[in-house]
């Protein structure tokens, strides 16, 4: 079995990766971390800016999958670690496509307050548009 766990700097998504490490412990466990560029925060020069934010932002995914992976060395072992750039919902949603994965555990919300309201739920977008079950934790 392969679980795609999406996960962020947020409880939520740790509490994702705790859940599927300790639900599936004999699953191919994948961390995802989607970077999300607005290009339209740049302006004049953008795609200079666009270009060291996307690299500044895998540098700190690797710290994220540090802790991702003294988590799952605490319960099972190892896991996978992926960072992909684009829209979280729609990354996420491939990136279980493209990678035959047979269920996502993603953390209820990574967001908070109005910027989740803005930009919706990935949670729910990721719900409503995966080919596969997904598991929403808390």
């Amino acid at each position: 079995m392969d679980v795609l766990v999406p996960i962020d700097d947020s409880e939520p998504a740790r509490a994702a990766l705790e859940h599927a490490v300790r639900e599936y412990p004999d699953a191919t466990i994948t961390a995802v971390h989607v970077i999300d560029p607005n290009l339209s925060t740049y302006g004049e020069g953008g795609i200079y800016a666009y270009e060291s934010m996307v690299e500044s932002r895998r540098e700190d995914a690797e710290d994220l999958f540090a802790d991702a992976a003294e988590i799952a060395a605490d319960a099972r072992g190892s896991i996978a670690t992926e960072t992909v750039v684009g829209d979280p919902a729609r990354e996420i949603v491939a990136f279980a496509t493209d990678h035959d994965v047979d269920h996502i555990v993603v953390g209820s919300r990574g967001r908070s307050g109005a910027s989740r309201v803005l930009l919706g739920s990935v949670a729910e977008r990721v719900v409503r548009r995966a080919p596969v079950p997904v598991t929403i934790v808390r």
